[in-house]
């Protein structure tokens, strides 16, 4: 894992560019701090900046990485696995290799493939490699997006980079907040491709960017390379039996979860009281044959905490437990700004600040490397979202009586999280119905906080009036992924392509796990596990309305029997209005970054509208109004902080 960022221009570069790939990499040594190195190439127009954390061939592996004939330069952020595999089969074929880095593969598999190479690299990274005889760059993200990779034009110049932050170091490149993704993240999803900032993109998962010269001219293409593809109603879905499933899951999990556990310093896991992180550590323990060091957080909330189900699991496996204690003053505060400088983009709760204490914990205790659980429910319809798809557009042949019953039992167990997880009545879209023919569950309580959201942005932003995000989101997902497919597909995918990429590999994952230097490495993700969970029948997937039935089944030997037969319960931090040291937490930093001077001074929100809303807040006592609006106070400070912080150039 590192942190990495360059520059291809059509023409030589000036005798500054080595400084500022310094500047580029000060900002994101995070990413990076055990070493750091720059290739430059002024003439061919090149410059690649290597921020390292070593994880594997400590003493080697320094990039960016050079073939001996200089023909090829590479600068990887990210583990390529199964690489041990791909380096004899190399060496079989008479090619010997530099180090004993993973990364040094993606050279050999460019060197035979050419760009169909991405077919053969299993793992999570970000990289870019310059071809020199082709006068050609590429730079290129995992297929889900685990690792963040930011790029922007200027003329014939292109940059790229792990972090915004080290974009914005640039002299070339400003930070201007963009009003419409502002909107955008006030009603929490993201456009695919887009973030806060005007002209700064992100790279799409499972994308390459093709950066070409020729004749003193750069042209840039994306192309896809890998995506989510669900069987179509035609081709069906796998006719095994759920017995063979089940066995298959875990194997795919099992290869996956051993796969993460290569490295060359010590591998721990983060452990909540959720089926997916409880089957990770019990797998890993198999695997390991020792005590594992397990990671969890405990709220001071016993509506939000799960600690207890971990602390079992973790006893069960004898792992050497770390219980992270988290209260009020904890998650907010300069921890809560700490966390927006390093996400770059809103959050609607404090998770993401929980576990950037939690990553920070990690790293006092030895450990640079840690297995999660993200991507189950995604794989295996976890999510309450994609039951409630399920009841209403997916079970064809169940009474309306059954579905009812169904959708009460899931209603009332996510009681906690009506406003944010669940609408609490159905929201349309068109452009939603037109491409699924319904509008998915996950985005409708995110349609009703638009409507607020709307109400709360500055007025002079005229370009806001005919913008509509709902629909900007629909139109950079692909009809064909999404056309003839099972509703409980499409609303996977819908929520893949936008969700998982935009909020949980983000400000939940990657950004707050390497604020610390720390990688995390998502087992449920690996590809080859993924391909295999698409062609799962639905039916397999949730079956007698108990979500993920088929992964419960494949990791039963190693569940607690509570969380065995326990209903999906979202992880969150408890919100600020559940107890008065929240509130009054909150209410420090609602001073002094929502200030009427500071809005007025940031152009993005208007002073009067956000004053009312605070008004409504503090009267409000009803608790799902309260939750959507606990999102949109979060969001609203955010935006605020990204102001004070990348546009102001500020401290915290």
């Amino acid at each position: 894992m590192c942190g990495i960022a360059g520059m291809f221009a059509a023409h030589p570069l000036g005798v500054n560019e080595g400084t500022q790939m310094s500047e580029m990499l000060k900002v994101i040594r995070h990413r990076g701090p055990d070493g750091e190195d720059i290739y430059l190439d002024r003439e061919g127009g090149v410059v690649m900046g290597h921020a390292r954390l070593s994880i594997n061939d400590l003493a080697q592996g320094k990039q960016p990485m050079v073939t001996p004939d200089k023909s090829l330069v590479l600068s990887v952020n990210g583990e390529f696995y199964d690489f041990k595999k791909a380096r004899a089969r190399a060496m079989a074929e008479g090619h010997r290799f530099m180090t004993h880095s993973d990364s040094e593969i993606a050279l050999f598999l460019y060197q035979k493939y050419g760009l169909d190479f991405t077919e053969h690299l299993r793992g999570e990274f970000a990289f870019s490699l310059f071809d020199r005889s082709k006068n050609r760059m590429v730079i290129i993200r995992d297929r889900w997006g685990i690792r963040p990779l930011f790029y922007t034009q200027i003329g014939d110049c292109v940059f790229y980079a792990s972090e915004i932050k080290s974009l914005l170091a640039h002299r070339q490149i400003q930070a201007r907040l963009c009003p419409k993704a502002a909107l955008n993240q006030m009603m929490q999803t993201m456009v695919p491709g887009q973030t806060a900032f005007e002209g700064i993109h992100a790279l799409n998962p499972g994308c390459m960017l093709i950066c070409q010269k020729s004749e003193g001219r750069l042209t840039i293409s994306e192309k896809t390379y890998w995506d989510i593809n669900f069987p179509t109603l035609e081709e069906g879905h796998s006719r095994q039996s759920p017995e063979d499933l089940i066995e298959q899951v875990r194997e795919k999990l099992v290869e996956s979860i051993v796969l993460r556990l290569e490295a060359d310093v010590p591998v721990g896991c983060y452990l909540s009281g959720g089926i997916d992180s409880c089957s990770i550590l019990g797998l890993a323990s198999g695997a390991m044959q020792s005590s594992v060091k397990a990671f969890t957080i405990s709220f001071d909330d016993d509506s939000f905490d799960e600690s207890s189900i971990a602390l079992e699991m973790a006893r069960s496996m004898k792992a050497d437990h770390e219980m992270i204690h988290l209260q009020a003053e904890h998650l907010y505060g300069d921890h809560y700004v700490d966390t927006v400088w390093h996400a770059e983009r809103t959050f609607y709760n404090t998770l993401g600040v929980a576990k950037n204490l939690m990553s920070q914990r990690v790293r006092e205790c030895g450990y640079k490397t840690v297995i999660t659980g993200e991507g189950s429910d995604e794989l295996f319809a976890g999510y309450p979202s994609f039951k409630r798809d399920m009841i209403l557009h997916g079970l064809t042949d169940a009474s309306d009586e059954t579905r009812s019953a169904y959708e009460n039992q899931m209603r009332q167990s996510n009681k906690l999280f009506t406003g944010s997880i669940l609408a609490e009545q159905t929201e349309n879209h068109p452009a939603f119905e037109s491409l699924c023919g319904f509008t998915p569950s996950w985005i409708q309580p995110w349609i009703a906080t638009l409507r607020q959201a709307r109400q709360l942005m500055h007025p002079d932003l005229k370009m806001l009036e005919q913008y509509d995000p709902i629909e900007a989101i629909a139109t950079q997902l692909s009809p064909e992924a999404l056309a003839n497919r099972h509703p409980l597909d499409q609303a996977q995918y819908t929520w893949c392509k936008t969700q998982l990429e935009g909020q949980i590999l983000n400000w939940g994952g990657d950004r707050v796990d390497m604020a610390n230097s720390m990688e995390s490495r998502p087992a449920f993700l690996d590809h080859h596990l993924a391909e295999l969970a698409f062609n799962i029948p639905p039916g397999v997937r949730i079956r007698q309305n108990i979500e993920k039935w088929v992964l419960r089944e494949a990791v039963k030997g190693v569940l607690p029997e509570i969380l065995y037969r326990r209903e999906k319960f979202a992880f969150m931090a408890p919100p600020a209005h559940t107890d008065q040291k929240k509130a009054d937490q909150l209410n420090g930093l609602l001073e002094r970054f929502l200030s009427n001077d500071a809005i007025q001074s940031a152009g993005l929100l208007c002073p009067e509208r956000v004053g009312q809303f605070m008004k409504g807040y503090r009267d409000d006592q009803d608790p799902v109004s309260l939750t959507r609006k606990d999102t949109l106070i979060n969001h609203m400070l955010c935006l605020q902080i990204m102001d004070h912080l990348f546009v102001k150039g500020q401290g915290y």
